[in-house]
C-alpha cells in the first residue's frame, strides 16, 4: 500500500509520537524481579539515557535491550529491504548505546544491560545470575 503522505509529512507526523520504552520486556524483566525477591530498583530515575530500571544504592543503571532496534549478534535479521536506511538506524543505536555507557561510567554509574532474549524462561536462570553479580557490584 503507497503512502498517503509525503516523505517530510510522514517524518512529521511520525516525530510526535512519543515512546514510552518496550513494555513487555520491561513488564517481564519486572516479573523476574519479583518472582526472584530483587529489590532496591526503580524505573522512570532521571538519568542520561533513561535506563529502565535503576537500583540507586548501588548506582547501578539497567537496560533491556530488545534484540532488533539494538542489533542483537544472535538474533538481528537485517531487513530486506531499505538495508541502507535499517543498517545505518541500528548504528546509531549501538553508537548511542556506547555513548551513555561511557557517560554513566564517568559519572560513577555501573551499566548492566540485558538483551531481550535473555528475559525467556529459558535464560531466566543466567539472567538472574548476571543481575545478582551486578548487585553485588
Amino acid at each position: 500500500m503507497a503512502d498517503f503522505l509525503s516523505k517530510t509529512g510522514r517524518s512529521k507526523l511520525m516525530s510526535t509520537i512519543r515512546s514510552s520504552g518496550n513494555k513487555d520486556t520491561e513488564l517481564r524483566l519486572i516479573t523476574i524481579f519479583r518472582a526472584h525477591r530483587i529489590t532496591g530498583w526503580r524505573r522512570n530515575f532521571k538519568l542520561p539515557g533513561k535506563p529502565d530500571f535503576v537500583f540507586p544504592a548501588h548506582r547501578l543503571a539497567v537496560f533491556v535491550d530488545g534484540c532488533y532496534w539494538h542489533g542483537c549478534p544472535v538474533h538481528y535479521r537485517r531487513p530486506k529491504s531499505n538495508r541502507k536506511f535499517w543498517d545505518a538506524k541500528i548504528a546509531r543505536n549501538r553508537q548511542r548505546d556506547r555513548e551513555v555507557n561511557r557517560l554513566l561510567k564517568a559519572r560513577g554509574w555501573r551499566v548492566f544491560r540485558v538483551w531481550e532474549h535473555a528475559l525467556t524462561r529459558k535464560n531466566e536462570t543466567r539472567t538472574v545470575a548476571r543481575i545478582a553479580r551486578a548487585i553485588d557490584g
